[in-house]
């Protein structure tokens, strides 16, 4: 028998690669369940500070408020109307915390309204977010 010729008598060698797929797929589903989804304001605060800071669920509804008064729930403008129906949604799926991300510069007339409509919706803890002195 000569190197690198076909040789009719012997067996036809395929490589399975199906265990392979199969393995990669359990893999990809281990990682997506359990990664903890966290959805982020999108926005760069400026956290006020305090001494009595906490950590909190990371399962929880954040409401980000800005300096200039926006208000951003994922990353999306939202209006004051519209948060109590959105943490009402949110509250019928899950019950979380919510916590408004305020920017240390935002007026405090706001943060009461946006409070006063997560209280509203249904929100037992509704926490304000702050940085460790």
């Amino acid at each position: 028998m000569r190197r690198g010729r076909y040789d009719k008598n012997s067996e036809n060698l395929d490589i399975n690669i199906s265990p392979l797929i199969d393995m990669m797929f359990l893999l990809l589903i281990f990682f997506i369940v359990t990664t903890a989804f966290v959805q982020e304001v999108g926005i760069p605060i400026q956290k006020p500070r305090a001494s009595s800071a906490q950590n909190l669920e990371k399962q929880s509804i954040m409401i980000g408020v800005t300096s200039q008064g926006k208000i951003i729930y994922a990353g999306q403008e939202m209006n004051l109307g519209s948060i109590r129906g959105l943490v009402a949604r949110l509250l019928r799926e899950q019950e979380r915390p919510v916590i408004i991300l305020a920017d240390e510069a935002s007026r405090s007339g706001i943060l009461v309204d946006v409070i006063d409509e997560c209280k509203l919706a249904g929100a037992k803890q509704v926490s304000i977010a702050t940085e460790v002195e």
